[in-house]
Formats: structure tokens, sequence, C-alpha cells
């Protein structure tokens, strides 16, 4: 019997076994279980909550990114056309610069040219005059005195020498 004692199932015991093991499941279950179950479920609501954030955040940080390089495109067509409106005001200036420069230069030889024209015609009036007076001075020799052909020559030789003294 020895052998058969060690084999004896005591329903009591079991039961009781069963009650206490009911018992220790919903006490676990109430105690245990059910604040891991809430402290999981707010661990992956935590999660959740940070992916979400994230995938904002890397649209912002798209939108962002395409708003940046949208401004520098601007930028570069600004100072693109601030650089054409620059070099063609600058050609335009340069063009005013060079046609106020031939302005001048043709007022001032169109000046030259009458100072010329007035010293020419100054020189040929002293010129006229010189020779009428060198005329008038023959005239009143040869009033003077009676021309033969001698005093012709001399005459014209005197003439001749006045007016290489006065050229």
């Amino acid at each position: 019997m020895d052998t058969l004692s060690i084999f004896n199932i005591n329903v009591y015991e079991i039961i009781t076994q069963i009650i206490n093991l009911l018992l220790m499941c919903l006490l676990l279950s109430k105690f245990l279980l059910k604040p891991v179950t809430k402290m999981l479920e707010a661990r992956q609501n935590d999660v959740d909550a940070n992916y979400a954030d994230s995938e904002t955040a890397k649209a912002e940080a798209e939108t962002l990114r395409d708003d940046y390089a949208k401004r520098i495109a601007e930028a570069k067509n600004e100072a693109a056309q601030i650089t054409k409106a620059a070099a063609d005001k600058a050609n335009a200036q340069g063009a005013q610069i060079i046609a106020e420069a031939q302005q001048q230069a043709a007022h001032l030889k169109q000046k030259a040219e009458q100072q010329i024209e007035m010293e020419r015609k100054k020189a040929v009036n002293e010129l006229k005059n010189e020779i009428s007076g060198i005329a008038i001075d023959i005239a009143e020799k040869v009033v003077e005195r009676e021309i033969n052909a001698k005093d012709h020559e001399a005459l014209i030789q005197q003439f001749i020498e006045g007016v290489g003294e006065a050229s």
C-alpha cells in the first residue's frame, strides 16, 4: 500500500488547489495584468504619438525645404534681374556720356572752325588793307614823278619787296 498511498488522490486538495489557482489568476489579473496592460497601451500610444509627431515634423521639414528652395530660386532670379538692370543702366549712361562727349566735340569743332574763319577773314582784310596802302603809296609816287621804264621797274621791285615784307 505504500506505493498506492503515493498515488492517492484527494479530491478536497484538488478542489482547493483549483480554487487557489483561480483566486491567484483573478488577483493577478486585477492587480497585475490590468496595470501592465494599461501601461503597455499607454506606451503604445506614446510610440504612436511619437511616430505621428515625427511624420508631421517630416512633412513640415519637407515643406520648409521646398519653401527655402523656392526662395533661393526667387532670390537668384531677383539678383539676375538686378544685375541685368544695373548693366542696362550702365550701358545707357555710357551711351549718354558718349553722346554728350560727341556733342561737345562737335560744338568745339564748330567753334574752332568759326574762329579759324574769323582769323582768315581778319588776315584777308589786313592783307587787303596793306595791299591797298601799298597801291596808294605807289600811286602817290607815280603821280609825283613821271614814270619812265627805269622808274617803272624800280616801282615794281619796291612793290614786290613791300609785299614780301608784309607776308
